[in-house]
C-alpha cells in the first residue's frame, strides 16, 4: 500500500540521505563495526549535510526543519542499512536535541549548538544506570550543591555514543527528600576531572555502536551546565520520552521491511527441489502474512508521526508504537532467518546480523513489559 504522508519535499530529502549513505557510509559499515563505534569523518560528514541539526534554530546552524517527518525521514534511511546508525544518530539528534533546544538558556545555546549540528560536539544522554533498568525515578547518581558549583557521583550503562560523546546529558538527583520530583539534568562536558568511560560493552548485536558504561567520581560542574529548572529533570524526561519511542518504532520497522524486501528477493532466486523457495505454499503464505502485517503496522506508525508532527502524540500512543513495532521487527527478521535456512545463521548474510541487532529493540526505550504497563494504566486498570 502506497503511503501518502510525505510530501516533494520529503521525497528529495530522502534521496539526499540515500546518497550520503551509498556514498559516505555503507562503504564504511565493516571499519565501525570492527572499531565498535562510528567514526569522527561520519560525523563531521553527517553535520556538514545537515543531518544533525533539523531540529536545531538557523540562528545556531541548524535548519529548523519544524516538522518531525524529516526526522522520520531520515530514521528510515539509516534504518535500511543497519539498526546501529538511526540508535546513534538518533540519540545526537532525535533524543538530545530537544533538551539542548527547549530547556537551555541563550549561553548554553551559544556554547552547545553550533558544534552539535557541525558534528564536531557528539552527545549522549545519562539515563539508565546499573541495576535501575527502566525505573527512571529511583536513580542513584547524586548532584551535591557546593557554592556555585554541583559535585556529581554516580554510574550510567548501556550509554549509546557514551565512549566517544563529548556532552553527556546527565539526569542526577539533586533534591532525595523529593524523590521523582528531586531529579535535574546536567551538560557534562566528559573531558571534566572525575569523568571516565569503563567498558565499551561486548553486545550479542549492534557492533558498530559504542555503547559504554559512565562514572561520575567527584565531578565538578558549574551551576551554568544546569539544563533546565532545578528538580524538573524527571518530568522533562517524561515530556521528550514519546519522540524517543517513537524514533524507536519508525527504525523497527523500517529495518524489518527492508529486510522483509531482502528476503522475499532471496526467496524468488533461491532454488530447492527444482523450484524457487518462494514458490512453496507454505512460504508463499508465510511471506503473504509478514507483508500484511508490517503493511498494516506501517499505517499507525505513520499516523503517529503525523500526530507528533501536530504535536498531539501521548506517551500511550508512543508506547503502542514501541513495543508493538519491535515485536513485529523480531517476528518477522526471524521469519526472514528461518527462510534463509542456514545462510540465515551466517555473518556473512545480512539477515543473520539484523536479527543478532533486533533483538534489544524490545528492551530499550522502555522495556515492552513497561510500555504495556503504560497502556494498562491508561486503560484504568
Amino acid at each position: 500500500m502506497s503511503r501518502e504522508i510525505y510530501d516533494e519535499d520529503h521525497e528529495a530529502f530522502r534521496a539526499s540521505v540515500r546518497e550520503f549513505l551509498d556514498r559516505e557510509v555503507v562503504p564504511n559499515m565493516e571499519d565501525y563495526a570492527a572499531n565498535h563505534g562510528l567514526s569522527r569523518e561520519f560525523w563531521l560528514a553527517a553535520g556538514k549535510q545537515g543531518f544533525l541539526g533539523l531540529e536545531i534554530p538557523e540562528e545556531y546552524g541548524g535548519s529548523a526543519a519544524g516538522d518531525y517527518r524529516f526526522n522520520a525521514v531520515l530514521t528510515e534511511e539509516l534504518a535500511k542499512v543497519n539498526m546501529t546508525l538511526p540508535s546513534c544518530l538518533g540519540i545526537h539528534a532525535d533524543i538530545v536535541a530537544p533538551y539542548l533546544v527547549h530547556l537551555t538558556n541563550d549561553e548554553q545555546k551559544k556554547r552547545w549548538l553550533p558544534q552539535f549540528c557541525s558534528g564536531e560536539l557528539l552527545t549522549a544522554i545519562g539515563m539508565t544506570e546499573p541495576g535501575g533498568g527502566s525505573d527512571l525515578a529511583n536513580l542513584k547518581t547524586t548532584a551535591v550543591r557546593d557554592g556555585d558549583d554541583w559535585i556529581l557521583n554516580g554510574a550510567k550503562t548501556f550509554i549509546t555514543n557514551g565512549a566517544s560523546a563529548n556532552l553527556v546529558v546527565v539526569a542526577a538527583r539533586t533534591s532525595p527528600e523529593k524523590k521523582a520530583k528531586g531529579i535535574s539534568l546536567f551538560g557534562v562536558d566528559t573531558s571534566l576531572p572525575g569523568f571516565s568511560v569503563g567498558r565499551v560493552l561486548d553486545k550479542v548485536g549492534q557492533d558498530d555502536s559504542d555503547t559504554a558504561e559512565l562514572a561520575f567520581e567527584n565531578v565538578r560542574v558549574s551551576n551554568d551546565d544546569l539544563i533546565g529548572p532545578l528538580d524538573t529533570g524527571f518530568i522533562s524526561m517524561m515530556q521528550f520520552l514519546p519522540q524517543e519511542r517513537l524514533g524507536s518504532a519508525v527504525t523497527n520497522l523500517a529495518h524489518a521491511a527492508q529486510i522483509l524486501d531482502e528476503t522475499i528477493q532471496y526467496a524468488k532466486d533461491r532454488k530447492a527441489f527444482g523450484a524457487p523457495i518462494g514458490s512453496f505454499q507454505h512460504n508463499q503464505f508465510l511471506l503473504a502474512e509478514l507483508v500484511t502485517k508490517v503493511e498494516v503496522t506501517q499505517a499507525f506508525v505513520d499516523q503517529c508521526v503525523l500526530k507528533h508532527t501536530r504535536g498531539e502524540l501521548s506517551a500511550v500512543d508512543a508506547a503502542k508504537a514501541k513495543w508493538w513495532t519491535s515485536q513485529v521487527q523480531n517476528d518477522v527478521l526471524d521469519h526472514c532467518v528461518q527462510l534463509h535456512g542456514g545462510y540465515g545463521y551466517m555473518n556473512e548474510y545480512r539477515v543473520g546480523r539484523a536479527w543478532r541487532d533486533a533483538r534489544v529493540s524490545k528492551i530499550w526505550a522502555g522495556s515492552n513489559e513497561i510500555m504495556k504497563m503504560l497502556i494498562g494504566r491508561d486503560l484504568g486498570l
